[in-house]
């Protein structure tokens, strides 16, 4: 670690050092003076560029994104409107044009559970980082880095997919970034209003709700939404409710500032996991008919961008996050019920400065600051149903945690000759996580807890690339990543092992090299080949029906091919020009993952959790000023469901080592019939699979079976 923490510094200085010598020979011309340099005649077809360039913008980031720099980081954009509207948060259908990113599905919409590339266990999508407009949504970035809130899709406008290269430009978390990007108002937008009801399958009512208006030096956008649904199992209703406002003031052609409020607020039962046998039997049976989740999530940002001139430019971001979830979880036919509430008081900084110089290159430095401050309480009772705020159980654990978090980085992009690119990254990173406990689990004989870990973390990357043809370009990048030390890293809260500084940071390296472009009218593709080294890959395991401690099995290598490919049929034909797309996409990753080395007998060769050998989506849209009509499937190969390969328990507790294969196809539509007024409808699962993809040693939450789902919706 010390030889890279040196080798950190030079690294940066020569960054800036050739950066800013760079603005020097391009800025510091006197007032009034001319240099005149004589260049070889080009032949610029300009049309021909800026076609080409929009056509690929439909379906990757700009390769300077503000003050970001996304040249030669792989990276996949959906834009929502493109799509019919996505109902219930149906993730698999709103990730459908998103490669490689698996979602375990649970039925209870207070968990999301991302993976990608076999890098972790989905649970709470603790490897993936998910942002909503840069910011990151985890519970504690980066003491708990993990996912129980999700806006409603309809307040989304794109889902951006960032790969390597991601722990650079946005922090911890080895990769990908998956950015969620909110609905702004368009400019010149009068006073809008409009409402989208929809009811469906198992109780379902959804409603969500906008006014917004965006003229002169003014915008501002509200929304209100709330979902309601029974479940497929008793205890599995569920309640969703949803505000946003977004404020924004222009005072000149040169600035803006904004304020932005998130609310999120949900309430769900939990019916409990099931044993496989007792899935095959009866896939509504109820295990846990008293059990509950609350989560509520607010958040205030205050942002500011401003274009200084001589090619400056600033984005800064202020954030402050309450986060709370409560739990109360029995094992199957106990007697006493634990009451388990987790707050979050989560603020942060964010500020970043961008410099164009040359001809095409760019600079960008910046910082972000990040505290947290998060209590963790258990209590013991004896009343099944007893009440969120209701402490008046026996207290089992009481710790005091908090997290801190400063970085650094910097990043050029450096046009050369011939169309080709460079960008050399670095970033210093530092994290100090602390626990103090006055209260331990009485079935634990370990000393309270009093304990805090601090690292220091250099990393660095490289992307090269080069533009050819028409419209296509290579890229290459190498980077570094991380996944910070946890609060149960440092202080398993459940366990008589005490980690202290013996506990590792995961680590990866990721190197990808592909190929992408739009080089005829219609027609989009990206080919890449991966390969990622990740060491200390940590598991959850159960200790008992609600209790869990974290193992480090091992280091993995995952490689492979991700290959995208769109094309819209419409899009060289006359019915273009009339607004007519009929798009067709097929998306795969291709998946090779192994463990090289562990500490555990017999661990090296086999396959890590949740990586599976292919994962598959494809789909057709229709879409016009009228009409968005899709046909999307998703199809995933097998899977083990722990790092041990192995299956688990016998007779009644049973559980296979893998997770089936299934392939799910949702249709979904909407129909503007007049100006003011839009139909929607669809059908998920539509052929009814009976699956499951979200195990753990105390049993497997089925997916939802066929469910559809009706409405309209009204603008004035």
């Amino acid at each position: 670690m010390l030889p890279l923490r040196r080798a950190a510094l030079p690294f940066a200085l020569l960054l800036s050092l050739v950066s800013l010598a760079a603005f020097a020979q391009d800025d510091d011309q006197p007032a009034g003076s001319h240099k005149t340099t004589k260049l070889p005649a080009v032949n610029v077809h300009a049309e021909d560029w800026r076609k080409y360039l929009k056509a690929k913008l439909q379906y990757q980031m700009p390769e300077v994104d503000g003050p970001k720099i996304t040249v030669t980081k792989k990276t996949t954009v959906t834009h929502l409107a493109d799509q019919p509207t996505v109902i219930g948060n149906n993730l698999n259908q709103a990730l459908a044009r998103t490669p490689g990113v698996l979602v375990s599905e649970q039925p209870t919409p207070t968990q999301f559970n991302f993976s990608y590339r076999g890098i972790g266990n989905p649970q709470e999508s603790e490897f993936v980082l998910v942002m909503q407009d840069g910011i990151p949504m985890e519970g504690d970035w980066i003491g708990f880095p993990t996912l129980y809130a999700f806006p409603m899709t309809q307040s989304l406008a794109d889902i951006q997919l960032i790969r390597g290269g991601s722990s650079l430009l946005y922090g911890p978390e080895p990769a990908p970034v998956i950015n969620l990007v909110s609905k702004r108002p368009a400019p010149n937008t009068p006073l809008t209003v409009s409402t989208e009801n929809v009811v469906g399958e198992h109780g379902l009512f959804s409603s969500y709700n906008v006014i917004e208006r965006n003229q002169g030096q003014w915008a501002f956008r509200a929304d209100a939404g709330y979902v309601h649904s029974d479940g497929t199992r008793a205890n599995d209703g569920s309640q969703n409710r949803q505000a946003d406002v977004y404020l924004a003031y222009k005072p000149d052609e040169h600035q803006q500032w904004w304020l932005d409020f998130h609310a999120i607020s949900a309430v769900s039962g939990d019916p409990g996991r099931l044993s496989y046998t007792q899935w095959q039997q009866d896939p509504r049976t109820v295990t846990t008919p008293y059990n509950r989740d609350w989560v509520n999530r607010d958040q205030l940002v205050l942002g500011h961008t401003h274009d200084f001139g001589n090619r400056w430019s600033l984005e800064a971001k202020l954030w402050f996050t309450y986060q709370d979830l409560v739990s109360r979880a029995a094992a199957p036919n106990a007697s006493t019920t634990t009451l388990q509430d987790e707050a979050f008081r989560t603020y942060g900084a964010d500020v970043r400065l961008r410099k164009n110089w040359g001809q095409g290159n760019a600079f960008t430095v910046g910082t972000v600051l990040y505290r947290g401050n998060d209590p963790f309480r258990q209590w013991s009772s004896t009343d099944l149903t007893v009440g969120r705020d209701d402490h008046s159980g026996t207290p089992i654990l009481n710790q005091r945690r908090s997290s801190q978090y400063e970085s650094v980085f910097a990043e050029n992009v450096f046009r050369l000759p011939h169309r080709f690119h460079i960008v050399p990254s670095v970033r210093l990173e530092h994290e100090r996580v602390a626990v103090d406990e006055t209260v331990r689990p009485p079935f634990l004989s370990r000393p309270l807890i009093h304990e805090a870990d601090t690292r220091h973390l250099p990393l660095f990357g490289l992307g090269l690339g080069n533009d050819f043809g028409h419209g296509n370009e290579t890229y290459f990048n190498v980077s570094q990543g991380w996944r910070p030390l946890r609060f149960f890293d440092i202080a398993p809260p459940f366990s008589n092992l005490l980690e202290g500084h013996a506990a590792q940071l995961s680590k990866s390296v990721s190197w990808e090299a592909g190929v992408h472009g739009a080089p005829v009218t219609g027609l989009y593709y990206d080919v890449s080949l991966f390969w990622i080294n990740f060491r200390n890959r940590l598991e959850t395991q159960y200790i008992n029906a609600v209790d869990t401690v974290y193992v480090n099995t091992g280091n993995t290598r995952s490689r492979g091919l991700e290959a995208q490919l769109d094309y819209d049929f419409f899009a060289p034909t006359q019915l273009a020009t009339e607004g007519q797309h009929l798009e067709t996409f097929l998306n795969a990753s291709l998946l090779n993952a192994r463990f090289v080395a562990s500490a555990i007998p017999g661990q090296v060769g086999k396959t890590p959790a949740f990586s599976p050998d292919y994962l598959l989506k494809t789909g057709v849209t229709w879409r016009n000023e009228r009409v968005k009509l899709s046909l999307t499937a998703v199809s995933s190969a097998a899977q083990y469901w722990q790092d041990s390969d192995q299956a688990y328990g016998s007779g009644a507790t049973y559980m296979p080592a893998r997770i089936p294969a299934y392939t799910v196809v949702d249709i979904a539509s909407d129909w503007q019939l007049n100006h003011s007024l839009r139909l929607l409808a669809g059908v998920s699962n539509l052929g009814n699979r009976h699956y499951f993809d979200r195990v753990w040693q105390n049993g497997l939450e089925p997916a939802f079976g066929r469910t559809w789902y009706t409405g309209f919706a009204l603008s004035y």
